[in-house]
């Protein structure tokens, strides 16, 4: 069965998106509006970092000048905030506690990237749940994640906190997020709310560069950039955020077009949408806004609830609304939302966090999922016989700068993991298998930048020693994530000198790439006889790939992103479109001859130094075993509208381990009133196949997956042919045609 993007109910979602009727909810929330003054309104739409229990906090909270706080740690401080907020300020409205939860909170799963790559929403959901138990432990009750922008620039540094380049798998991973964070009950104490961002398309920022602009179309911003957003809204995400880019020459913060006319209109979304850091006063170097009041009023009006600081609410609205530049109904409708997140949040009957002996850290239960997960996020790239490695094996060498990086493994975007407790690649390796093999560890090179090649013989050395060696390069945490964008995304430092230096010792090597983006590893690739790519993975990233490296486990995980060959050929991703002359005859630019005329090698789309194809493509993914496919059935050769198409293949395990297979469903739309791409993804199916046997896959197809945006009011599906793959990767298998009919 197609893998279907779910709505889950929420007991506390009793105010549907589409009236809330005679709600009693509402009716409380309509009472506090009509008592509270125009300050007060405005105190609830203004968010503050924590400053403990200073003067000013405490006056604040008392007076009502603030509505939710982040960053504040310490439960008895949250605690004695609440008792102020609900027992001395006028109206008794409690307070929301906010931090920055993106992939974990003590427990570290993989990067969002690497959960992607798992292609297993229970990979997300889970990973977002243990957040949630821990992180609400210290009274926090809303996250800023998850980040679902579509991402296709590995230059771009929040790429690792995305789920990569396509709709369809952000959208799945991206509502198993929001399930995990908010629990059946999002009022239950270890639920947290969810916050989808950055709205919108900041994942298409001009040159890689982190805050920069975008120009989109509106049918490439519907069709490609806006479904995960509008999945996760009919799923109940119960906040959304700015992002910090502009789209068109708008930016976010003050686009009255995408947050009330797409957001509240045509989703009927009734939560919270909040600024990013400083978003609104950022309006100001954008050159949108001249000066904080006209930034405040453009975000009032472009139906931003809460200003997270940037004191533009506080220091103006207040005036813009006498002078009647901003409406007080304006006003009003935000703090509705907000008063509706905390009432769904059950802060009105409970406010305040329960202080337990033990707190929920690290647990043995979240720690064999973080482990999980790191096992089910890594992707086996290249295999020529080394992996799983033998059980005659003797010796180890252990090296590479990521070998032993507690820090780095952990990825971007940890504010409250604590290194120590991450247990690394060589860790594990001398636990779980130091006494059935020798290890011999000499890392090379001390940090993924470092340019010494002091180290080098050293770890020239130990391989000369072992029976095969094992080289853990990468990149360092701090070279990904906000603000952390690369124009040269190659391995940084010495450590394609150090993998050369490996490869001359004549020893089997295999690449373990720890890393927050897709990395340019094509000479690197070359070098090595097997490749796993572990993207960072988290506390428990080291026992998985020992245990995966071993052959305990069998690496079952896909890119949910495409690695080039070479930046000059992104943004490379394979839902291209196909061009007037398609690549054909390539001919690569160190074999073209001498003197050879202008005309000799023909004219379609590729690049001279690279070809058309990327190093490994969206989708791909190798295992221990072979998976053989059969050939794809079809239910019709014909889907009329609101009917349904079966597509059904075999997926035969040829091979002799037991394994999970991604099994894919893309289609092609042949000839559109507007060029649609090579392929796309509709579907997909994590299958467990013993070996031997047979599963058979079944997808299910309507007028819906073969629709597109034609306009900004019109999406529909066209009638012609189509064609329609089950494979094992974006760019194998064989296709089958069908028509669809109106």
């Amino acid at each position: 069965m197609r893998i279907k993007i779910f709505v889950f109910a929420m007991s506390c979602f009793t105010l549907t998106a589409f009236g809330q009727g005679n709600n009693p909810v509402e009716e409380r929330i309509d009472e506090l509006v009509s008592q509270m003054t125009l300050q007060e309104k405005i105190g609830q739409m203004n968010q503050l970092t924590g400053m403990g229990l200073s003067k000013n906090m405490k006056e604040s909270v008392k007076t009502g000048k603030v509505g939710t706080i982040l960053n504040e740690l310490n439960v008895n401080v949250v605690n004695e905030l609440q008792r102020i907020a609900v027992e001395e300020s006028r109206l008794h409205i409690p307070l929301i506690v906010a931090r920055d939860v993106i992939h974990g909170f003590k427990t570290i799963f993989p990067i969002p990237l690497g959960q992607a790559a798992s292609w297993n929403p229970e990979v997300a959901e889970e990973g977002a749940r243990v957040a949630a138990v821990e992180a609400s432990a210290t009274g926090i009750r809303w996250t800023f994640a998850p980040m679902i922008d579509i991402s296709r620039d590995p230059r771009w540094g929040r790429i690792a906190e995305s789920c990569g380049e396509d709709p369809y798998l952000t959208s799945v991973m991206g509502v198993a997020m929001v399930k995990g964070f908010q629990g059946a009950d999002l009022s239950a104490p270890a639920s947290i709310a969810a916050c989808a961002k950055h709205f919108a398309a900041y994942g298409a920022s001009e040159s890689g560069k982190d805050y920069n602009t975008t120009w989109i179309p509106e049918v490439l911003l519907r069709d490609v950039y806006l479904p995960p957003f509008e999945a996760v809204a009919k799923a109940g995400a119960a906040t959304f955020m700015c992002s910090f880019n502009d789209i068109n020459g708008i930016p976010s913060s003050g686009n009255p077009y995408l947050n009330q006319q797409i957001l509240r209109n045509e989703w009927h979304y009734d939560g919270v949408l909040v600024s990013d850091w400083g978003s609104i006063q950022q309006m100001i170097p954008h050159g949108f806004c001249a000066d904080l009041k006209e930034a405040a009023m453009k975000a009032a009006n472009a139906s931003v609830d809460i200003d997270m600081m940037g004191y533009a609410y506080t220091k103006h609205l207040e005036e813009l609304v006498k002078s009647g530049e901003v409406s007080e109904k304006t006003v009003d409708e935000a703090v509705r939302n907000i008063l509706r997140l905390k009432f769904r949040l059950g802060l009105f009957d409970n406010p305040y966090t329960k202080v337990e002996g033990k707190l929920p850290y690290y647990t043995d239960k979240a720690l064999d999922k973080a482990k999980w997960a790191a096992a089910e996020s890594a992707v086996l790239l290249k295999n020529d016989g080394v992996l799983p490695l033998k059980k005659d094996i003797k010796t180890i060498a252990v090296v590479g700068p990521l070998a032993d990086a507690p820090a780095d493994q952990l990825g971007t975007w940890c504010f409250d993991a604590e290194p120590e407790r991450a247990v690394t690649p060589l860790a594990a390796l001398r636990d779980l298998y130091g006494k059935r093999v020798k290890i011999i560890a000499e890392l090379g090179l001390q940090y993924s930048r470092d340019k010494s090649e002091e180290g080098i013989a050293k770890a020239v050395k130990a391989a000369e020693q072992a029976d095969v060696v094992l080289a853990f390069v990468g990149e360092e945490a701090i070279l990904s994530g906000e603000a952390r964008c690369r124009a040269d995304i190659d391995l940084p430092g010495k450590q394609t000198e150090l993998l050369a230096a490996l490869k001359r010792t004549g020893k089997p090597v295999v690449m373990i790439v720890m890393a927050g983006r897709p990395l340019a590893i094509t000479r690197e690739a070359e070098m090595a006889d097997g490749i796993l790519y572990a993207f960072h993975g988290g506390t428990m990233a080291g026992p998985a790939l020992a245990d995966l490296i071993f052959g305990k486990s069998v690496p079952s995980g896909k890119l949910p992103v495409t690695i080039p060959r070479m930046v000059g050929q992104v943004p490379i991703y394979y839902a291209h479109k196909n061009t007037g002359r398609p690549a054909s005859n390539i001919t690569l630019m160190d074999d073209i001859e001498i003197g050879a005329k202008q005309t000799s090698i023909g004219f379609t789309s590729y690049h001279l130094d690279a070809g058309d194809r990327p190093l490994f493509p969206f989708g791909y993914g190798l295992s221990y075993t072979a998976f053989q496919y059969g050939d794809v059935r079809l239910s019709s050769g014909k889907l009329k509208q609101g009917d349904t198409l079966t597509v059904t293949c075999d997926i035969t395990n040829t091979g002799n381990y037991d394994a999970s297979e991604v099994v894919q469903l893309y289609i092609r739309d042949r000839v559109a009133s507007l060029i649609r791409p090579v392929r796309e993804l509709k579907g997909f199916k994590k299958v467990f196949v013993k070996a031997g046997e047979t599963h058979t896959v079944s997808f299910q197809l309507t007028s819906d997956d073969l629709a597109f945006w034609q306009n900004a009011k019109m999406k529909k599906a066209e009638a012609g042919e189509f064609q329609v793959w089950v494979s094992t990767d974006s760019q194998t298998g064989t296709p089958t045609r069908f028509l669809y009919e109106e």
